[in-house]
């Protein structure tokens, strides 16, 4: 069983899932221009000055409750995996990747907001929604955004949960001696109280937690920049002479560089998996763009910010070995690691050389939050998946579907804290990865109306208005299904 589930993982994490997020990136890129850049200004202001109301989130908690799924171990075991795989230029890579990237979040949460509809008083939408909606409510189009729905309720609800806990449990474990079943009732409880209040409760915990446990960790980072500044000239070098085969020592593993720096970056962001987009349609906004600049920004903030403290503390201190493809060492920039140890063990070396000791406590402490609010956001990410298959099955909701979805999610947290599976680990990445397949085929066909939404914003950009004062009229550009803006225009209560 287990040979099967890698083979297909393997074919579905192939190289070419890895050359479409980056082809999508780039295509979106250029037909915005490069909005990334463009208009960075306006998405650190939507970011700030998004509304909020009863039925949804303000712009700030959907880019947090977003950030909360982006952020996780990814970010810490992730970027030190790619530098042992691919070595300092990797990280270049990840940076090119979370750049070209930031255009694909931009369209698949636009489409979410575009597309979102209203259940219970809440705001709901993401790629199964906008799948079927997009394609006109077809036949075809409402089996292909019921498979996505499934797939994601599979991988995000079922699946996904315990590699997340089972990171916190090993971390403390590690760290402070605490039994992993201690923490997974811990963790537990916690989760528990936070999903079992709603996506409100949700985007209340992320809009504390994320900016809390991201800013102490990047602060972190540049703590320990300082302390060896006179190494970061050299440090800077390296990464981009090593990313282009440049660095004598990395020259022979180039293509190792490339792939491992784009795959964890693809990872790490998201962008274009179709998860951001489950968030930012909670969000109460004006104008469907509004939240695609935010989500765009929140890649920014995941690689070029969190990943990038990562990198840095690892470089600057010398705590990485990179290995060839077959396991054999390449180089041992100063302390020598095993392939076993590839990992946070990276990071709490290089913390280590600040404060003796300090490094697995505090990497433990961030090992904790960044994976409790990545639970968090599987659950909101599930949940809405689960109202869409009861919803399109029965005309209807179902609280009772819900939750047993929370008691099946805590119950996979738990598990996944005292017990490592690695036939889990495959499988998820195998749901998650079908998620990217289905999604970013999705936005690339529905690309005309993701840039009619954009062209649509630019403009009154442009007239003057301000954009509190910029408005959505789907009818106007031709945009069809757009049941809730076509509603609420009207005046209509949903």
């Amino acid at each position: 069983m287990e040979n099967i589930v890698n083979a297909v993982n393997n074919v579905v994490w192939s190289n070419w899932l890895v050359y479409l997020c980056l082809g999508a990136g780039i295509y979106f890129s250029l037909r915005t221009k490069f909005s990334q850049i463009r208009n960075l200004k306006e998405m650190v202001h939507l970011l700030f000055a998004g509304e909020k109301s009863e039925e949804g989130i303000s712009s700030f908690q959907g880019f947090c409750t977003a950030l909360a799924g982006r952020i996780g171990t990814g970010n810490i075991a992730g970027v030190a995996t790619a530098i042992a795989w691919g070595g300092p230029g990797a990280l270049f890579w990840m940076w090119a990747i979370a750049f070209l990237g930031a255009g694909s979040a931009f369209a698949e949460s636009t489409l979410g907001q575009l597309y979102k509809e209203k259940h219970d008083g809440q705001y709901c939408g993401g790629p199964a929604y906008y799948i079927e909606k997009g394609f006109g409510k077809k036949g075809w189009a409402k089996a292909y955004g019921m498979l996505f729905a499934i797939v994601t309720v599979i991988s995000i609800g079922v699946l996904l949960p315990g590699v997340q806990s089972n990171s916190i449990a090993a971390a403390v474990n590690n760290a402070f001696g605490v039994n992993v079943t201690i923490t997974g009732v811990a963790l537990v409880i916690l989760v528990g109280v936070v999903i079992f209040g709603g996506i409100k409760r949700i985007g209340s915990a992320a809009e504390f937690i994320v900016p809390f446990m991201g800013g102490a960790y990047i602060l972190m980072a540049v703590i320990i920049i300082i302390v060896n500044i006179g190494y970061l000239p050299h440090v800077i070098a390296l990464i981009f002479k090593s990313a282009f085969g440049a660095e004598a020592t990395f020259g022979g593993i180039l293509g190792s560089t490339i792939a491992w720096g784009v795959k964890r970056g693809v990872y790490s962001n998201e962008a274009g998996q179709g998860t951001g987009p489950q968030a930012s349609s909670a969000a109460e906004v004006s104008h469907p763009a509004k939240q695609g600049f935010v989500q765009a920004f929140s890649v920014y903030v995941d690689t070029l910010f969190v990943c990038s403290a990562t990198g840095f503390m690892i470089l600057m201190t010398d705590n990485y070995t990179t290995f060839n493809a077959d396991g054999s060492v390449l180089y041992n920039a100063g302390t020598a690691y095993t392939v076993d140890q590839i990992g946070p063990a990276y990071t709490q070396g290089a913390v280590n050389t600040l404060i003796n000791g300090f490094g697995a406590a505090f990497v433990a402490i961030a090992l904790f939050f960044f994976a409790f609010t990545t639970l968090m956001a599987y659950y909101y990410i599930a949940e809405v998946n689960v109202n869409y298959i009861i919803k399109r099955l029965t005309g209807k909701g179902n609280v009772m579907a819900t939750h047993v979805l929370k008691v099946v999610l805590l119950g996979m947290t738990f598990y996944g804290a005292v017990k490592t599976s690695d036939l889990a680990w495959a499988m998820g990445d195998i749901g998650v990865g079908l998620m990217a397949w289905l999604n970013i085929i999705a936005i690339l066909a529905l690309s005309n109306i993701a840039m009619k939404c954009f062209k649509d914003y630019e403009r009154q950009l442009k007239e003057g208005k301000a954009s509190e004062d910029i408005t959505f009229d789907p009818v106007s550009l031709g945009i069809k299904n757009a049941d809730f803006w076509e509603n609420l225009n009207a005046g209509k209560v949903e």
